[in-house]
């Protein structure tokens, strides 16, 4: 019986291990891509060509065979899609890991102290969340000079709502256990509790929520650079690269549609990954408390 019963779940645990490692190897191809890419490539994706414009997918140019055809400027789409993923990759992993950082703390020291700080928090938390994201991105990108550094401060101020809520959420409900209620009678010090007995609890969900957060960071930036207040044309981006295509959708549909897969692809892969880790870390959560 007891080997059935094994054997049942192993077989159920297959398919939970494929769904977590397929979206799992897409992104970290993704990674390599990023880093390995431009090394390999050996296309410069901003050389421009009058003569290889408008080249179909495989078509031989004077730099080389252009495997994804050539925009309208002559330019290698490879190439472009290649630095274009280093550029969403990184804009997304310092935005999310910025917001996720200040949210958490924010949050987590609104629910530990209570009273009017954590109000107040609630308070600006519901206000900035009334405001569509990519909305008040466009605005905080409007004000300041086009640029990495731009783009990363308008994501960040836009995402850092959902990480502060979830944090305060965990944080009310934590510290009104038992050990949390005897260190704080015991005299031990606020920054001490949120660190021990606090941010162990509130990490698991910031996590989850970070995948999450992470594909709308990279649809976010793909938006603002298509609207053209993201990114200067200097540097790489998938919304640049589907914007300069869509004049040309009915005779060189390769130019918009092979970015537009790799970011589809992208955002897919990050929120099936998210989906399976928040499966597992509530798995394991249950498991704990029970």
């Amino acid at each position: 019986m007891s080997e059935a019963l094994g054997l049942a779940r192993l077989r159920r645990s297959r398919p939970r291990r494929t769904a977590l490692w397929i979206p799992l190897g897409i992104v970290a191809g993704y990674v390599l891509v990023a880093v390995l890419g431009p090394l390999l490539i050996g296309y410069d994706h901003v050389a421009t060509t009058v003569g290889d414009r408008l080249r179909p997918p495989g078509s031989a140019t004077t730099a080389g065979t252009a495997w994804l055809g050539t925009d309208g400027l002559g330019r290698d789409v490879a190439s472009q899609i290649v630095y274009g993923a280093r550029t969403s990759l990184l804009i997304a992993t310092v935005a999310v890991t910025l917001s996720a950082l200040v949210g958490m703390t924010v949050g987590a020291l609104a629910g530990l102290a209570g009273g009017w700080p954590d109000a107040v928090v609630s308070r600006l938390i519901d206000v900035l969340l009334t405001f569509p994201g990519v909305l008040l991105a466009i605005v905080v990108a409007g004000l300041f000079a086009r640029g990495l550094p731009t783009v990363i401060l308008s994501l960040s101020i836009t995402a850092w709502t959902p990480f502060a809520r979830v944090s305060r959420n965990v944080t009310l409900s934590v510290k009104e256990r038992e050990w949390v209620s005897a260190a704080r009678l015991m005299g031990v010090p606020r920054l001490v509790i949120l660190v021990r007995h606090v941010l162990p609890f509130v990490l698991p969900p910031i996590v989850v929520m970070a995948t999450l957060e992470f594909a709308l960071v990279v649809l976010a930036e793909a938006g603002l650079s298509f609207l053209g207040i993201g990114l200067p044309p200097s540097t790489p981006s998938w919304g640049q690269t589907v914007a300069n295509g869509k004049e040309y959708l009915a005779t060189a549909w390769w130019i918009s549609a092979f970015p537009g897969f790799a970011l589809f692809l992208l955002v897919v892969s990050v929120g099936l990954l998210g989906d399976q880790l928040s499966a597992r870390l509530g798995r394991n959560s249950r498991s704990r408390t029970s």
